[in-house]
């Protein structure tokens, strides 16, 4: 599923992240990441998807 979820965070960063935490903090961290720049929105997916 970890494969899944980092395809969805590469393709669209607060995807993978709302199927990792739902709709927490980190969810909307990433919409203003990926709002500001697609590549922070990419590395702060990746590394929640890998840190928990």
């Amino acid at each position: 599923m970890d494969i899944i979820r980092i395809i969805l965070a590469i393709l669209l960063p607060p995807v993978g992240v709302f199927l990792q935490v739902g709709l927490g903090l980190h969810f909307w961290i990433n919409i203003l990441l990926t709002i500001l720049g697609y590549i922070p929105g990419i590395i702060h997916a990746i590394w929640i998807i890998a840190r928990r």
